[in-house]
């Protein structure tokens, strides 16, 4: 099983622009079976991880934060409140736990108290986010936000003040960091990275990902620039089928020249809070046949070495993910890092980019042209 990733945020004195370095710790998958609860809790957690893309409200599934694997520092009000949040390219809001939280989930993480700080400001506007797996509920207020030596004043965020049930209580976030569009934000808040460009924060419009594969170490994210490193072999831009997610239109998958799925063409996401590949049920079913492995995704470890690369054609090009990249190994198993998802008919077919995709390129999110970038590592 993969380890969780820290992001501990340092600040880069190189113009307007910031990197976030990333180290590892366990997941909370690992963690849970480690203490023998991991069957117990999956039985009591059902999920659809395609409510997080398809909100009746502001809705931010967390079901894959099981496997999550990137998370960072950042720090709150005056004097700074430290908190570990999920940099998440699938959702818009930050929130973290209150004082005026007095549920297990809020008890055992870092709760922000809003009298301690000499720059917070209150509001009577309340937030609720329903999750696959629970909601929480708060109220909203403004404060200064440091993200790795960046001030974002007056940010509005949420402050929890219910998290019902026992999920979060295992997870080793506070909070969450939305870095998707202002449309898709609860209660009209305005995203973090929305205040840093408004604000001239940053020199680019733009963030950029790298994560780094299997135990090596520097992965970052970079506010506010490309490094030129991790862009040797090009950069190839994708056009943004929506400005609400990272959302992009895929022209089909293919395994060994010919078609498996979206055939038609369909619509992908580019997520970092999303671990795994989240693929339509149907699509689900045939890679797992044509790959070789079970109904709940183990494989023979013996068997990786012959898999096939999954081909993912986007807006003319080819972007390759090989087994090495979508087969997960933990403790001598091996099972595929694809997951099933159902999705509303009318919305068609909807693809997750999540990690397993993400650690084969450097992504570029860039606001400033609406585009994706993605050079290859």
């Amino acid at each position: 099983m993969k380890l969780l990733l820290l992001l501990t945020l340092v600040g880069l004195a190189q113009g307007l622009q910031t990197r976030v370095p990333l180290r590892k710790m366990k997941s909370l998958r690992q963690r849970l079976q480690e203490q023998g609860l991991l069957e117990s809790f999956l039985e009591q957690h059902p999920y659809n991880l395609a409510a997080k893309y398809f909100p009746g409200i502001a809705v931010e599934a967390l079901e894959n934060y099981m496997d999550d694997e990137y998370f960072g520092t950042i720090s709150i009000g005056t004097p700074p409140q430290e908190f570990t949040v999920v940099f998440d390219t699938g959702s818009s809001n930050l929130w973290v736990p209150s004082v005026f939280c007095s549920s297990p989930a809020c008890r055992n993480h870092h709760r922000f108290n809003p009298a301690e700080s000499s720059t917070f400001l209150s509001t009577n506007d309340t937030l609720f986010i329903a999750y696959g797996t629970g909601s929480m509920t708060g109220v909203l207020g403004y404060d200064t936000v440091n993200v790795a030596g960046i001030n974002v004043r007056n940010q509005i965020f949420g402050l929890a003040e219910t998290e019902p049930g026992d999920f979060f209580y295992y997870t080793p976030f506070d909070g969450i960091l939305g870095l998707a569009f202002p449309s898709i934000a609860s209660s009209g808040a305005t995203p973090v990275f929305d205040n840093m460009m408004m604000e001239n924060l940053v020199d680019m419009d733009l963030f950029s990902v790298y994560l780094s594969r299997d135990s090596q170490g520097g992965s970052f994210v970079l506010f506010g620039a490309i490094d030129p490193y991790y862009t040797t072999r090009g950069i190839s831009w994708i056009p943004l089928s929506a400005e609400t997610y990272w959302q992009i239109t895929m022209e089909s998958v293919s395994i060994n020249e010919s078609p498996v799925a979206c055939s038609s063409g369909c619509q992908a996401i580019v997520d970092t809070g999303t671990t795994l590949l989240a693929v339509p049920v149907r699509a689900f079913r045939t890679l797992m046949r044509l790959l070789g492995a079970s109904s709940s995704g183990e494989i023979r470890c013996e068997a990786v070495s012959s898999l096939p690369s999954l081909i993912f054609h986007i807006h003319g090009r080819e972007f390759p993910v090989p087994p090495r990249a979508y087969v997960l190994r933990s403790n001598g198993y091996c099972s595929l890092g694809l997951q099933g998802m159902d999705t509303p008919t009318e919305e068609g077919e909807l693809w997750i980019l999540g990690d397993v995709f993400i650690r084969e390129y450097y992504v570029i999110f860039d606001r400033a042209n609406n585009h994706v970038g993605l050079s290859r590592l």
